[in-house]
Formats: structure tokens, sequence, C-alpha cells
């Protein structure tokens, strides 16, 4: 007997763009293909790979607990998932600790916008440093269009109109890396987020490490005739950058994504691209299960 498929009504759908619906579909049916009954018996599942969700760390106080609220929402949209937590520095859990404690397979999600340093080179020598795991790296959060639902919900939560006049313009901040593809997933963010705010000119700076800087990129709208301008950060908690590119925020300053419904969604497409993929770490692969993203 096979599952029905699910029931999507439409009201639940409307908010969703091209890629997130795709996301929404997956996962419903992934959680009802696990249900099917073969001839009358359930075959015995495998555990799925521990999620571990890998974030930078920050001393500000507001990180941890901004981090921790956004894996309870990827709990409650996964139940069963084991989902654990890793920090590159600053905050305990580290990341080598969290990993030391885990056996059989895990996906290293990094709560991370772009392809810099520490997702290409950090994250895969801790899993290399814990041979008794069978892990993958996923691909960084940024560029997807649920990031760009995500931004857009920050912007008018801090007060962005939801119909922009051509005087407005957003500055999208980033932590920034001397990576040239960290800087173009910012910019495909910067594209995506253009287009969910219906054209709004969306320019993209970095608080450290590329150029231009927020105030730079201010200084740059201004000139062309913008003087209604925004900055929504490509951050998933407080911290030192977040602070610092939002006080240079001559208009509203969304907040940082954290609990986002759709980030925590982003975070478990991550996953299950992640294990459809042939290899954790091969880009053609990884692009090849993305159906429709």
């Amino acid at each position: 007997m096979t599952a029905p498929i699910p029931h999507l009504p439409s009201a639940s759908l409307a908010p969703l763009g091209t890629g997130a619906l795709a996301a929404e579909i997956t996962a419903q049916l992934s959680t009802q293909l696990r249900r099917v009954r073969l001839h009358g018996f359930r075959a015995p599942e495998t555990p799925a790979p521990t999620l571990v969700a890998v974030a930078h760390g920050s001393r500000d106080p507001r990180a941890l607990p901004t981090v921790r609220a956004l894996l309870d929402r990827v709990r409650a949209l996964r139940p069963g998932l084991d989902v654990r937590l890793g920090h590159i520095e600053l905050n305990r859990p580290l990341l080598a600790d969290t990993l030391d404690g885990l056996r059989g397979a895990a996906v290293l999600v990094p709560l991370l916008f772009g392809r810099g340093h520490h997702v290409t080179h950090d994250l895969p020598a801790a899993l290399a440093a814990a041979p008794q795991l069978t892990g993958r790296v996923a691909a960084p959060l940024g560029p997807h269009p649920l990031l760009a639902e995500a931004l857009h919900g920050r912007l008018l939560a801090a007060g962005f109109p939801e119909a922009p006049c051509p005087r407005t313009a957003v500055v999208l901040a980033a932590a920034g890396s001397r990576a040239p593809r960290s800087a173009q997933d910012t910019e495909r963010t910067a594209h995506l987020l253009s287009a969910r705010l219906g054209g709004t000119p969306v320019l993209p700076a970095y608080a450290s490490a590329a150029a231009p800087t927020v105030a730079d990129a201010v200084r740059s709208l201004t000139a062309r005739g913008h003087d209604r301008i925004a900055v929504a950060g490509c951050f998933t908690a407080p911290g030192r950058f977040a602070t610092q590119c939002a006080a240079a925020a001559p208009g509203p300053a969304a907040e940082p994504l954290g609990d986002h419904p759709a980030l925590a969604r982003l975070v478990l497409h991550r996953y299950d691209q992640a294990l459809l993929a042939p290899t954790g770490s091969d880009p053609e692969a990884r692009r090849a299960a993305t159906v429709a993203v």
C-alpha cells in the first residue's frame, strides 16, 4: 500500500516563493515516504544522520540564546531528527567537542551565508579530525530564495515599507571574506532580495575583509538619489559585525535573522540537499540535487 500524497492547503503555500515551495514539498513527501508499509510490514529504519548546525560564535551574550531558538524551531519542523550545535570559536559547545561526542553519520550545516574559509576549509578539517564519523558538509545558507524571504521579513519588522518608493534602497551587510566565491554568494543574495522587494536596489557591503563597507555603500546609494536607505544583515545572531553594520544604517536596520521560520526551513533544506548529493562536497552533485531552487 502506498502512502497518500500529502494535502498541501493553498493558503499555507501563498507566502512561499518557488524555491521555498520546492523545499516544503520535498520535506513533506520525505515524511510520507518514511511511513510506507510493504506487504503489511515496516522495514527497519536506519537512523537519520545527525544534523550539526555550525555557528561562528560571539562574545555577545545574546548570540547563544538566539542560535538555540533557531535550532528549537528546526527540531519542531522535523521531530525525531537529532539536531546538535557546534561553534567555530568563542562559544560552547565547540564544534570539535560536539563531533567528538557523536558516532555514525552526521551532516554539518553551516549557519553562514557564503563559501568563505570556514565553510571550505575549517568544517572539512573538523570532520577529518573525527574519524569515527561518516560526515558531509552542507552548502552555506546563502544564496537561496528562503534566505531572501527571511531578510525581507526582518526588514519589514524593522519598519521598511511594504511598498518601497523609487528613493528607497537597501544595503545588504555580510561579515566579509577574502574568498572571491563568498562575495559572489553575497551578490547573488542581494539580487534575490532585490527581486523579493520588487526591484528595489540592494547593494552588498561587508564588515571586514572586503569592500565596500556599509558606510561606503550608503554613500554610493545616496549619490544615486536614494535617501531612504535601510540595512539588512546576513547574520544569524547578534554579534560585533551585526552591531557594527546596524550602527552605520541611516534608516531602518533589520535585526539578525535568528529563528525566522524561513531560515529554519532553509537549514533543513541544506541538510536534505547534502544527503541527496552523491558526495557532500561535490558542488556539481549538490546543484543536481536541488530541484526547482
